[in-house]
Order: C-alpha cells, then structure tokens, then sequence
C-alpha cells in the first residue's frame, strides 16, 4: 500500500469521493451530513491524501487545519473501497494524516462521524480517540459523534 498526498479532483479521486457521498446519504438526512465539496479539499488549509494498492486508489482522507475553536486538524473525507475494508488501510490513513498534523506544529486532531458507523467509530476508538462536545462550526445532532486525539508533536 502507498499514501500519498493527491489532489482531490483527479478523476480517481473524485470518484471516491462520490462513493462517499452516495454512502453517507444513503445513511443520513442531508442536515446531518457534513462532507466537503471537491472545491473545499483543494483549499490551502486542506491536505488530501490517497491510498494505492498497485495503480487503484482504494482509500482516501483528508485534515483540514482549524483555529476556529482553539487550533487542530480536523478528519475528513475518510473512505476505503468495501472490497478493501479490513486491511489496515484506514489505520493507515489515519496515521498519515495525523503525522502530517503533527509535522505541521498541531497537537489535536478531532472529527464528526455519525451513529450508524460503528466501524468508524470502533477504528476511532482503537486509534484512542475520545468522545467531545461539538467543536466549531458543529452544532449538537442526534445523529453526529464528535470525537478528538491529542497527538505529540
């Protein structure tokens, strides 16, 4: 498996992340969902980076670099293939991108998932994620679990 930084509008990319939306609605009413345009992932605060097995980009995620509610990284865009779940490739993923924050000077990661994930949020858990209040811009929803890490920088 190779992680690499990528950009989100290359056709592979955009394709994943397309599966990720049509999951997430398939899951979620849109009030709920809080996913990131193609536009918002190519913003100067935003890395995106991408997991190949061979030449097929099968996982991605992206942090997102906040000063908004003290400053972290915040998770977002996290996605492996199902034919590619169970694989170590999002533990992966999140290393990287949580060493990419914590070579950037930042020491909080924290994300939004929903309820109806409990295979996010196990990986989350493991990784040592902790249970929080909503940050920023996020508002309480029935259906949104926050959740944050302090890494060593």
């Amino acid at each position: 498996m190779d992680i690499q930084r990528i950009s989100p509008d290359n056709p592979a990319a955009r394709a994943l992340i397309d599966a990720t939306d049509r999951y997430m609605q398939s899951l979620y009413p849109a009030e709920s969902n809080h996913l990131e345009s193609i536009d918002a992932l190519m913003a100067a605060n935003v890395t995106f980076f991408g997991c190949y097995v061979g030449t097929a980009l099968v996982g991605c995620g992206a942090v997102k670099i906040l000063c908004d509610d003290g400053s972290y990284g915040e998770i977002k865009r996290m996605f492996v293939t199902p034919e590619n779940r169970g694989k170590g490739i999002s533990v992966a993923i999140m290393n990287r991108l949580e060493a990419h924050l914590s070579a950037n000077g930042i020491d909080v990661s924290r994300l939004e998932t929903g309820v109806h994930q409990p295979e996010a949020l196990g990986l989350y858990e493991k990784l040592g994620y902790a249970y929080r209040r909503p940050f920023g811009c996020y508002k309480p929803d029935p259906l949104s679990v926050f959740m944050e890490k302090k890494l060593t920088v």
